[in-house]
C-alpha cells in the first residue's frame, strides 16, 4: 500500500504528462531568426523548464520512494552521491554544449554540410564519453566517497548507488548529446516529451522495486538507468526521423574531424567549467559530511528541492547559448542584443519567484523527504534560505555564460568560474570556515550567493568586450 505522499506524488506525475503531451502536439519547433523575440523565447524556454522540473521530480521520486520505505539513512546515502557523480559527469555535459552550440553555429550560417558531418559525429562521441564515465564510475566511486568523508554508515549504500548508476551513463550521455541538437534546431518540444515517458517509467519502477521487492538504494538506480535507456532509444529515433537538414542516417555515422575539434573547443571549456565548479561542491559536501548524519540527509533533501529552482534558471541559460548561436552566426547583433536582455529580465523574475516559493513552502517539502528527524528539517530549512531567496543571482551568471558561449567564447566564462566562483569557495573552506565563529553549515552556504554575484559581474564585463569585437570581427570578414 502506497503512503499518501508517495502515491499522489506518482499521480501528480501521470496528470502532469497527460497535459505536457497536449503542449507538445500543439506546437511545432521555433524559428529562432524572424519573428518576435519575446514570445519565441517563451515558447522555447517554457519546454525546457518543464523538461528540467519533470526530469528532477522523476529524480526525486528516487530520494522520496527509499525515503518514505527505507528511511532517512538511504536519502542520505543516495544524496551524498551526487556532487560526486554531477562532478564527473560535468566534463561530458559539457561536450553537449558544444555539440548543441556547433550545431546552431552551422544551422545560423546555413552551412549544410558542416551540419551534416556535426550532427554524425555527436552519436559517437557521446557513446565513447559514456563508455569511459561507466569505467571511472565503477571503480572509483568508493575511493571518492571516502575522500569526500561520507560517513560509515552510508558509504555501502552510496557506492553501490554510484556503481549500478554510472553503469548505465552512456544512455544519459547519448540522450543529452542528442536533445542538444533538437533544442539547437529549435525543438524543445520533444526532449520533454520523451523524458516525460520515461520519467513516468522510472516512478513506476521505483515502487516497483522497492515496495514490491523490497529492494532499497540498488532498486532505485535500476530503475533510473532503466528509464534513461527509453529517453536515449526515443531521441535518436527522433532524430532518424527528421526530415530536414538536421536528420540522423545510422549508417552514415561517422567522426570527422573539423566538427569534432570544434565540439571539442567549445565543450571542453564548458566541461570543465562544471566540473570545477562542482569541485566547490564536492569540498562543500565534503564539510557537510563532517557534521553528521542529520545534517548530511539536511542538506541532501533542501538540494534536490532547490535543485528545481536552478533548473528553471538554467533552461533561460539554454535559451541564452542557442538564440544568441543561431542569430550571432547570421549576423543578426540587434536581435543577440535583445535577447540578452530579455534573457536577463526572465530568469531575474522566475528565480525570484521561484526562489521564494521554494522557501515558503520548504517545511512542507522537506517532509516528503524525511520523515523521522524534525532536526534535520531545521537543518534543510536553513539551506532553502540562504540558497534559494538569492538564487536568482545564479541565474543571471548562468545566462550571460550561455551568451557567452553562444558568440563561441567558452574559454573566457571557464575562466571566470573557477576564479569568481571554484576559487573563493575552496579559500573560503580553507581559511574562514575553519575558524571556529565560522564553523558552520551556514557559513558554507553563504558562498554560494557571493561567489555568484562575484563571477556575474566579471562574466557581464566580459561580454560586453567580447561582443563587440566579434561584431567588428565579423563585419569586417562580410566586407
Amino acid at each position: 500500500m502506497l503512503s499518501q505522499p508517495a502515491g499522489w506524488l506518482f499521480l501528480v506525475s501521470i496528470f502532469n504528462s497527460w497535459q505536457i503531451w497536449v503542449i507538445v502536439m500543439k506546437k511545432s519547433a521555433n524559428n529562432m531568426l524572424t519573428g518576435p523575440l519575446f514570445s519565441g523565447l517563451l515558447s522555447y524556454t517554457v519546454p525546457i523548464i518543464l523538461t528540467s522540473v519533470l526530469q528532477l521530480l522523476f529524480n526525486a521520486a528516487d530520494l522520496v520512494v527509499v525515503g518514505r520505505f527505507r528511511g532517512s539513512l538511504t536519502v542520505g546515502a543516495v544524496g551524498a552521491t551526487g556532487a560526486i557523480t554531477t562532478l564527473i559527469v560535468n566534463l561530458f555535459i559539457g561536450l553537449s554544449i558544444g555539440a548543441g552550440v556547433s550545431v546552431a553555429h552551422a544551422i545560423g550560417s546555413r552551412r549544410t554540410k558542416t551540419l551534416h558531418e556535426t550532427i554524425h559525429t555527436v552519436l559517437p562521441a557521446s557513446v565513447i564519453s559514456g563508455i569511459f564515465l561507466t569505467v571511472v564510475g565503477v571503480f572509483c566511486s568508493e575511493p571518492l566517497l571516502r575522500m569526500m568523508n561520507t560517513p560509515e554508515v552510508q558509504l555501502p549504500l552510496s557506492s553501490l548507488y554510484m556503481k549500478i548508476y554510472f553503469g548505465g551513463i552512456t544512455f544519459t550521455m547519448v540522450y543529452n548529446f542528442c536533445a542538444a541538437i533538437l533544442r539547437a534546431a529549435g525543438d524543445t518540444k520533444k526532449p520533454l516529451l520523451y523524458l516525460t515517458l520515461s520519467g513516468c517509467i522510472n516512478v513506476v519502477l521505483n515502487l516497483l522495486f522497492v515496495v514490491g521487492f523490497g529492494m532499497s538504494v540498488e532498486g532505485v538506480a535500476l530503475a533510473t538507468v532503466i528509464s534513461q535507456a527509453v529517453s536515449a532509444v526515443l531521441v535518436v529515433r527522433a532524430l532518424t526521423r527528421r526530415e530536414d537538414e538536421c536528420r540522423l542516417t545510422l549508417s552514415q555515422i561517422h567522426i570527422y574531424k573539423a566538427p569534432l575539434l570544434k565540439i571539442l573547443r567549445i565543450g571542453v571549456p564548458a566541461g570543465l567549467q562544471g566540473a570545477l565548479f562542482s569541485i566547490s561542491n564536492v569540498m562543500i559536501q565534503a564539510s557537510i559530511n563532517s557534521f553528521g548524519n542529520t545534517v548530511v540527509s539536511a542538506n541532501a533533501a533542501a538540494a534536490n528541492i532547490d535543485c528545481f529552482v536552478y533548473a528553471i534558471l538554467d533552461s533561460f541559460s539554454q535559451t541564452a547559448v542557442n538564440y544568441t548561436a543561431q542569430n550571432a552566426a547570421a549576423g543578426k547583433y540587434q536581435r543577440v542584443k535583445k535577447i540578452s536582455f530579455l534573457c536577463l529580465g526572465c530568469v531575474t523574475v522566475a528565480g525570484l519567484v521561484a526562489g521564494f516559493a521554494a522557501w515558503f513552502f520548504g517545511p512542507w517539502l522537506l517532509r516528503i523527504y524525511i520523515t523521522d528527524s524534525p532536526e534535520a528539517i531545521e537543518y534543510g530549512m536553513i539551506r532553502l534560505a540562504m540558497v534559494c531567496l538569492p538564487y536568482f543571482i545564479c541565474g543571471l551568471m548562468d545566462v550571460a555564460t550561455g551568451m557567452l558561449r553562444g558568440i563561441g567564447a567558452s574559454i573566457t566564462p571557464m575562466v571566470l568560474c573557477v576564479l569568481g566562483v571554484c576559487g573563493l569557495r575552496i579559500v573560503w573552506i580553507a581559511t574562514v570556515f575553519r575558524l571556529p565563529a565560522f564553523h558552520s553549515p551556514q557559513s558554507l552556504y553563504f558562498t554560494y550567493p557571493l561567489s555568484w554575484l562575484i563571477t556575474f559581474v566579471l562574466q557581464i564585463i566580459a561580454y560586453v568586450v567580447i561582443f563587440r569585437r566579434y561584431t567588428r570581427a565579423h563585419r569586417m570578414v562580410s566586407q
